[in-house]
């Protein structure tokens, strides 16, 4: 019993101590910075130079004429189109 008493009371101690305890203090946290509004437009700048403008090509060969095809024999041919097969339904 007398062992009880005494574990009790170290309990005791060691439980309020805990409770005791001061409180942590808050740590800041960074500094955030914001920018603020924006200023006036600035003045237009200068207008850059105009770069230069590349050489032209050379003409190309002017190609060769070609053959004269055959006059034919004046036989004409008439081809009529085949009749179409009515659709069966």
């Amino acid at each position: 019993m007398n062992r009880l008493i005494v574990v009790a009371a170290i309990a005791a101690a060691f439980g309020l101590t805990a409770c005791q305890q001061p409180a942590p203090t808050a740590t800041p946290g960074p500094t955030v910075v914001v920018p603020g509004p924006a200023g006036p437009q600035g003045e237009a700048g200068d207008q850059g130079n105009t770069g230069n403008t590349g050489n032209t090509g050379d003409t190309g060969q002017t190609g060769d004429t070609g053959a004269t095809g055959a006059t034919g024999d004046g036989t004409t041919v008439i081809v009529e189109p085949a009749t179409p097969e009515p659709e069966q339904q």
